[in-house]
C-alpha cells in the first residue's frame, strides 16, 4: 500500500536541446517560462504558486518525462513524503475502509504510505514506530482495533500523530472516531418517526465503548420525545446474531407491546429478524428493527432488508489523513473530533 515517486538514474529521459544529458528541473522551468524556484514550488506542492502556474509547469515535466527523485526531493524540502499507518487490525472488516479512506488521501497528494500491522501487541507497535521513524516519515498514523480509548505514543514523538477509530486518551492529541451516541440517536429518532412508541434496546458487549455510547444515544432520543424505554434498561451481550435471537425472545415474552428495536449492530439485529420471522411476526408493521455498521455480509441476507447506520469509516480515514496534513503543515487539530454516520433506511423500518 504505498504511492512513491521514484526515478531511476539508468532510465532518465534526455534533454531535447542536448540528448546526451538527462532532463533536470532548468529544462522544465525553461519550457514553461518560470523561474527555477518557482517551478520546483509547483512541482513539490509548495504554496506560492499560482494554480494556472502550477498546472503549466507540471504539463511540462510530463512532456519532457521529468520526474524529481524522492532523494532530492527530500534535500529541497526537508521532507521524504511519507507517512507512517500503524493498524492493529490489519484484516478487520472495521480496519479496512479506514485504511482505504487514509491510503486514497494520501494519494491524492503523491505521498508514500508505509504500512505496518501491530496485531494489538504494544511491544510490535513500539517495534514499528522505531522502524519508521528511522525512515524518517513525515508523520503517522495510529489505526486502533476497537473504538476505546488508547494510549498515546506520548510527546517525545518528533513527527505529528493522529489517531483514527480509536481515541487517545491523551485530549492534547488528535484523534478521529466514529459519533456512536449520534449513530443510536438516530436509529432512535427514526423509528419514533415511524409512529413506534414501545421501544427496546439490544446493544453488544457493555465493556466496548460503543455499545454504551450507542445505548446513551437512543435513551437521549426517547427520553426528549417522552418515552420510556421497554424493560427499563438496554440488554447487553454478545455482538451475534445468536444473542439478537435470545434477546428479542426475551423482550417479546416479558411485553408483546414491543413495536421498536435498536440493535447494536448488524449481527443482533439480523437474529432479531430471524427470530420475528420464524414467529410469524410483521416486520416492521408490528416491530421494526435498526442495525449498525452497514456490514454488506450480513445485511444482504436480511429479509426484510435492514436499516442499519454506516460509520463512514473511509470519511474517518480521509479526515484523520486530511488532519495529519494540516499537523505536517503546523496546524493542530488537539482533542477527539466525532465524525457523524448516516441512516440506511430498508425494509425493516419502512414498509
Amino acid at each position: 500500500m504505498t504511492r512513491a515517486v521514484t526515478f531511476e538514474s539508468g532510465n532518465q529521459p534526455r534533454s531535447e536541446a542536448n540528448p546526451d544529458r538527462p532532463v533536470t528541473l532548468a529544462d522544465v522551468a525553461d519550457r514553461a517560462n518560470v523561474s527555477l524556484s518557482t517551478a520546483s514550488k509547483a512541482l513539490n506542492g509548495r504554496d506560492g504558486v499560482s494554480p494556472s502556474t502550477r498546472s503549466r509547469v507540471r504539463e511540462a515535466a510530463r512532456t519532457l518525462g521529468f520526474s524529481p527523485s524522492t532523494v532530492a526531493r527530500s534535500l529541497a524540502t526537508g521532507r521524504t513524503n511519507t507517512v507512517g499507518l500503524i493498524t492493529h487490525d490489519l484484516v478487520g472488516r472495521f480496519s479496512i475502509p479506514l485504511l482505504m479512506g487514509i491510503e486514497n488521501a494520501f494519494g491524492v497528494n503523491e505521498v508514500s504510505v508505509m504500512l505496518c500491522d501491530a496485531r494489538g501487541d504494544s511491544i510490535r507497535e513500539k517495534h514499528h514506530l522505531a522502524s519508521m521513524l528511522e525512515r524518517r516519515v513525515d508523520g503517522l498514523v495510529v489505526v486502533g482495533a476497537r473504538p476505546d480509548p488508547r494510549p498515546s505514543l506520548g510527546k517525545r514523538i518528533p513527527v505529528p500523530v493522529v489517531y483514527a477509530y480509536a481515541p487517545s486518551v491523551d485530549p492534547s492529541d488528535t484523534s478521529i472516531v466514529a459519533d456512536n451516541v449520534l449513530a443510536g440517536r438516530m436509529a432512535t429518532e427514526h423509528l419514533i418517526a415511524q409512529g413506534k412508541s414501545h421501544i427496546a434496546i439490544i446493544q453488544g458487549d457493555q465493556d466496548y465503548g460503543a455499545s454504551v455510547d450507542r445505548a446513551a444515544g437512543s435513551l437521549a432520543a426517547l427520553a426528549e420525545a417522552g418515552l420510556e424505554l421497554v424493560g427499563g434498561s438496554p440488554l447487553y451481550g454478545e455482538w451475534s446474531e445468536v444473542w439478537g435471537r435470545s434477546a428479542t425472545r426475551a423482550l417479546l415474552s416479558r411485553d408483546p407491546s414491543i413495536d421498536g428495536i435498536v440493535c447494536g449492530n448488524d449481527q443482533i439485529a439480523r437474529g432479531a429478524l430471524d427470530y420475528l420471522r420464524d414467529h410469524r411476526v410483521n416486520v416492521p408493521g408490528d416491530v421494526a428493527v435498526t442495525g449498525h455498521d452497514n456490514w454488506r455480509v450480513v445485511v444482504d441476507g436480511c429479509r426484510p432488508g435492514l436499516t442499519t447506520v454506516d460509520m463512514g469509516l473511509e470519511r474517518i480515514g480521509r479526515i484523520a489523513a486530511k488532519r495529519l496534513r494540516e499537523a505536517m503543515e503546523g496546524h493542530l487539530h488537539p482533542g477527539v473530533e466525532k465524525i457523524p454516520g448516516h441512516l440506511i433506511v430498508s425494509g425493516s423500518t419502512v414498509a
